[in-house]
């Protein structure tokens, strides 16, 4: 998979799947282009050209940050909430809702002339295991990104004829700084890897690895999908 010459945005680039993503773009090649409220200095020490980008507050000036032409779009900041339904307050479900959906949204409206101009741009979009399979105190962040994998879907058909293609990828548990009290402790990661099939919790480079592939021209007669990247945790029952 080779990206020389190709323009990417990563979102949330700055920090877990999305920094690792960056990277391992720069290092294929790629001209990245990373985003994010803070943490400028992992990007730049990474080499990554950086902007900063409030996707909430979306500067009507982005467009005049970015090439005229876009190849590729990651999407990938993410939340934890896990309370029981009855603890999660309205704002939690909106807060969870607005950065991950009505952010996406926000930037895909100002970049979407970029991507046209590409003729056969791709954009990846972050779900979770926990859209497909129930699990207890997910109720809010499943529920958008269900809403991200139904936005994936949808748009893949709308934009098929301009040649975008959107995918999604939807991770399991990923060792990633956002997750850092989940897995806090020896015992907390060997617990979480037992509950996957594959008996480990994911890396970031697992999930670069699977948004990279979606990128690429190797997965040019994709669209509409979400790629499960879970260790067998949406799929495989062990016996």
């Amino acid at each position: 998979m080779t990206f020389k010459d190709k323009n990417i945005l990563v979102i949330g680039g700055t920090s877990g799947i999305g920094l690792e993503t960056a990277r391992q773009l720069k290092e294929k090649g790629a001209n990245v282009i990373t985003a994010s409220r803070k943490n400028a200095e992992e990007a730049e020490s990474a080499g990554l050209q950086h902007i900063v980008l409030d996707v909430m507050e979306l500067d009507s000036n982005l467009t005049a940050q970015l090439p005229d032409v876009l190849h590729g779009l990651v999407y990938c900041p993410g939340t934890i909430k896990l309370k029981p339904f009855e603890r999660l307050q309205i704002a939690d479900f909106r807060n969870d809702f607005e950065l991950n959906v009505l952010g996406a949204v926000q930037v895909l409206r100002a970049v979407i002339p970029l991507l046209k101009k590409a003729e056969g741009a791709s954009v990846v979009l972050f779900s979770t295991v926990a859209a497909q399979l129930g699990m207890p105190y997910h109720a809010s962040i499943a529920t958008a990104k269900a809403a991200i994998e139904g936005l994936t879907v949808a748009l893949a058909a709308e934009y098929a004829s301009a040649q975008i293609r959107y995918n999604a990828v939807a991770p399991s548990l990923t060792d990633t700084p956002l997750a850092s009290s989940l897995l806090s402790t020896s015992d907390k990661k060997e617990a979480a890897g037992k509950r996957h099939p594959l008996g480990r919790v994911g890396q970031p480079q697992d999930m670069a690895q699977a948004a990279i592939f979606l990128l690429s021209d190797d997965s040019s007669w994709m669209t509409g999908q979400v790629l499960h990247v879970d260790g067998g945790m949406s799929s495989v029952k062990l016996i």
